[in-house]
């Protein structure tokens, strides 16, 4: 393909996807630059509203200098540019390259607008390097498949067009047109796994194997082939094994083929906003879940999440924080923030524009100590709040986390599961009942 070739090749794409409104992820560097540098001169382009989105790193030494130079390039070209600084912190121990991409896809996502595609200069040669490095970690179909060509994000799609061109056609473009692009260093650090393939395992291969290039990206076509179909298989069995709750049936989870449960789960996952767990991880969720015992409650976790095993369910949640020891607080009828991981007690009004109500004295607000007692509404007995817990199937970890409401010494409520006559009394009189707002790990 001859650098010529580039704008025809955008042109082309531009037509067959039709894309209502662009923003291109430009960065500075030669990719980004080309990508950028064509589509401003495409009337198909700037009839799409067509702007630009720098993040910034703060990594380097000269990034602020690096941002200049991009705002200086835009406002050449006559293209909008919103410029975005973010901090990059490995909170998860997954090294500073992924959480530098963790930090800048999150600033993309925060900056496209409803309905914009974000175009990436992603390039054929990108795809081999992401293939190889999914390769060398284990990757399933998914990740073989390497990058797609459009995918939902953020409020919009984002869109790689180039991913069948290879990186020598942009860089000749640049030469051709005499652009300057930044050439950032880090792009040559050995410590970096994508750049150790791209300058030193890539080109042997291609040495030894001159077709290898296209031989991965062949097989990533195929692989990515193999996902799609598998993803529809895989939503329908979310759809079967998914209860109202946001729970997953347990046994039928275990009786997936192998080529489904791991999907699966990571689509259970995904869509509760949660980390999939490593292979290993995976294999010991397994075989926890089949041996399960009925007075157990098993618990895997991994960074950023945790399953629990219970009443032939799995359980999905980020990490539980310890509660506070002897923790209470006095309740005057205001939404009342819990500990953390506890959610809200607020009150609900019997009648819609009610007035706001206050309670006085306050009532007590507190967490389960042991020996808890409480006779609700309409029952003959006085139950221990064990045995009520046990009977309503409310799952062991919500236990200790429940609010429960006192009157002075006298437990009154427990939430809004169970309430003594006294209790019905007062919020009868108050027009109002309380309300447990639980947060994400109640489902």
């Amino acid at each position: 393909m001859q650098p010529a070739d580039l704008p025809e090749t955008l042109e082309n794409a531009l037509r067959e996807f039709a894309p209502p409104a662009l923003c291109v992820a430009f960065s500075g560097g030669p990719d980004s630059t080309a990508l950028l540098h064509v589509l401003a001169r495409l009337p198909e382009a700037r009839a799409r509203h067509l702007r630009a989105l720098h993040v910034d790193h703060g990594m380097h030494a000269d990034s602020e200098a690096w941002a200049r130079h991009c705002a200086e390039f835009c406002k050449r070209l006559g293209v909008a540019l919103t410029a975005v600084r973010v901090k990059v912190e490995d909170t998860r121990g997954e090294g500073v390259e992924a959480a530098a991409r963790r930090a800048r896809h999150a600033a993309f996502a925060g900056n496209i607008r409803e309905g914009e595609w974000l175009v990436l200069a992603h390039h054929r040669d990108d795809q081999a390097e992401t293939v190889l490095l999914k390769l060398l970690r284990g990757a399933g179909p998914e990740g073989l498949g390497g990058m797609r060509v459009l995918r939902p994000f953020g409020r919009g799609f984002l869109w790689r067009p180039l991913l069948e061109t290879p990186r020598e056609t942009l860089r000749n473009y640049l030469d051709q047109e005499a652009v300057v692009a930044i050439n950032d260093p880090a792009n040559e650090y050995p410590r970096f796994a994508r750049n150790v393939l791209r300058m030193e395992v890539l080109p042997m291969l291609k040495r030894h194997w001159p077709h290898a290039e296209a031989s991965f990206l062949h097989a990533a076509r195929l692989c990515r082939d193999a996902a799609d179909y598998l993803a529809h298989d895989v939503e329908a069995r979310l759809v079967e094994l998914r209860r109202d709750d946001g729970t997953l049936d347990a046994d039928s989870w275990l009786a997936l083929p192998d080529a489904l449960r791991a999907r699966v789960l990571d689509g259970w996952l995904h869509a509760r906003g949660l980390t999939v767990p490593p292979d290993a991880t995976r294999r010991e969720l397994e075989w926890q879940t089949a041996h399960a015992a009925d007075d157990r409650v098993p618990l895997v976790a991994w960074p950023g999440a945790e399953v629990r095993v219970w009443n032939d369910r799995l359980y999905a949640s980020t990490p539980l924080v310890p509660l506070p020891e002897n923790w209470q607080a006095s309740w005057d009828g205001q939404p009342l923030t819990l500990p953390k991981g506890c959610g809200v007690l607020r009150l609900q009004m019997a009648e819609t524009g009610s007035p706001a109500v206050r309670f006085d004295p306050p009532l007590t607000v507190r967490f389960r100590r042991g020996g808890e007692r409480l006779k609700p509404v309409s029952d003959q007995h006085t139950r221990e709040l064990r045995d009520l817990f046990q009977h309503a199937r409310m799952p062991p970890w919500w236990r200790m986390r429940c609010p429960l409401i006192y009157q002075g010494e006298e437990l009154i409520a427990v939430a809004n599961w169970w309430i003594s006559d006294r209790g019905k009394a007062l919020f009868d009189a108050w027009g109002a009942r309380p309300c447990w707002q639980r947060p994400v790990w109640s489902a």
